[in-house]
């Protein structure tokens, strides 16, 4: 007997969610990611009704956006929604609240909203039972994740961050060989997005998060979750930031934001203190416009033994078209293109499983399937990515005090000093 479709209020009407932008600047996410993968997990009879919380009333350009864009597009496509606040309401920050009261029992959120809220919409939300998607970072500080994670625990529910990378097959096979090449030395990680982005995200940029937050997240999670299956039991010890600044605020961005930051974090086995290991995570929002990828993002891990290679945003596939340039396309995120009979055909893109994974997991854990405790060992959960929520924290804190942080546990829990 199959489950019953699980309600799914989408928090945050943004890029991500919903492909839709304003201004002169298009998402590379073209019709997003989120709403997107949800509408076809309708179609599939996997999830039942559907809203989006926002903070204000854009839902006609959104609605002719979906009509258009996807509706238009694929066969058999609903993009039908509740939308919060409600059409022709006032602008109400709050919005998502009424969207989490409005769902039945044990139904779910995700979140894409800009990082300073996540906490508080997904407290909100763990409160009354529901389960939560929430994208990377998970908080802003490792206290406000360590209360997430003790209010999972209290209320039993499911709470994920949707670290996508670790669906994407190079990344989960690299983890497997990373297994084979002996004690962990070294890591070293590049992400970036062009100047452009700047503009899509002039609201917050270095007001309310900054470039590591929003991308060195992505490498910080692979890196601890590949270490998760080297012997040595490893934990980071200490991060030193270091940034450049200027092309931000020439860009009429806030004073202060930093083009790209860099995290040197010092990594030590528990169970052997003469082994360490060192990292780079490094991220930028200033990269050159028309580098042919919409992110550049590859890591390089070693081990004693051999090392370990990813370029994801180079996978070989290229296409030029005249007007429009050159670019490599990595298909293996997310297929746009619909198949022979007009219909939707990415599901097997790593950004489509990622929420599909979430999706049929909440309805495993309603069903009794599966401890939330087993989940994790094996899923991007709240409580799996607390060393990334540190080595953020401590990361920003490195900035802002001009000195190393160190990263310690006190009995169970992670600290910073």
């Amino acid at each position: 007997m199959s489950p019953a479709p699980l309600a799914v209020a989408m928090i945050g009407s943004g890029e991500y969610t919903t492909g839709y932008t304003t201004g002169s600047v298009k998402s590379d996410k073209k019709i997003g990611v989120v709403g997107l993968s949800l509408f076809d997990l309708r179609r599939r009879g996997i999830v039942g009704n559907l809203s989006i919380a926002g903070t204000s009333d854009k839902w006609g350009a959104i609605r002719e956006h979906f009509a258009k864009n996807i509706e238009g597009v694929y066969k058999d496509m609903d993009c039908t929604f509740e939308p919060y606040p409600a059409v022709g309401a006032a602008r109400d920050p709050d919005a998502y609240k009424a969207a989490i009261d409005a769902l039945p029992p044990k139904s779910a959120i995700t979140i894409f909203t800009p990082d300073s809220t996540h906490h508080a919409i997904a407290l909100y939300a763990i409160e009354r039972g529901h389960h939560v998607l929430v994208t990377k970072p998970a908080t802003q500080t490792l206290a406000d994740h360590t209360d997430l994670i003790k209010a999972a625990e209290k209320h039993g529910v499911y709470v994920c961050v949707e670290m996508h990378k670790r669906f994407d097959p190079t990344y989960a096979d690299g983890k497997q060989k990373a297994k084979l090449i002996g004690d962990f030395t070294f890591f070293s990680s590049y992400m970036s997005q062009p100047k452009t982005q700047l503009e899509t995200f002039a609201a917050w940029a270095g007001k309310d998060s900054d470039i590591s937050y929003y991308l060195n997240s992505h490498h910080i999670d692979v890196h601890a979750w590949y270490l998760e299956g080297i012997a040595g039991n490893w934990r980071p010890t200490r991060v030193t930031a270091s940034a450049s600044t200027g092309t931000a605020t020439s860009l009429g961005i806030a004073d202060g934001c930093e083009d790209s930051i860099s995290l040197l974090v010092d990594w030590e086995s528990a169970d052997d203190l003469s082994k360490r290991g060192t990292a780079v995570y490094t991220a930028s929002w200033t990269a050159p416009v028309g580098a042919g990828v919409h992110s550049e993002q590859h890591f390089h891990y070693m081990g004693s033994k051999g090392e370990v290679r990813v370029n994801q945003s180079r996978r070989g596939y290229n296409v030029t078209i005249d007007g429009q340039g050159n670019s490599d396309i990595n298909a293996f995120y997310m297929m746009y293109s619909p198949d022979a009979e007009g219909y939707f055909q990415g599901q097997h893109g790593y950004g489509y499983i990622s929420i599909e994974k979430f999706v049929t997991t909440c309805q495993r854990v309603n069903a009794g399937e599966v401890k939330l405790s087993d989940l994790d060992k094996s899923m991007p959960t709240i409580k799996n990515t607390v060393l990334s929520g540190a080595i953020l924290e401590a990361g920003r804190r490195s900035l802002d005090e001009k000195r190393s942080v160190n990263i310690k546990k006190v009995g169970e829990e992670w600290t910073l000093v």
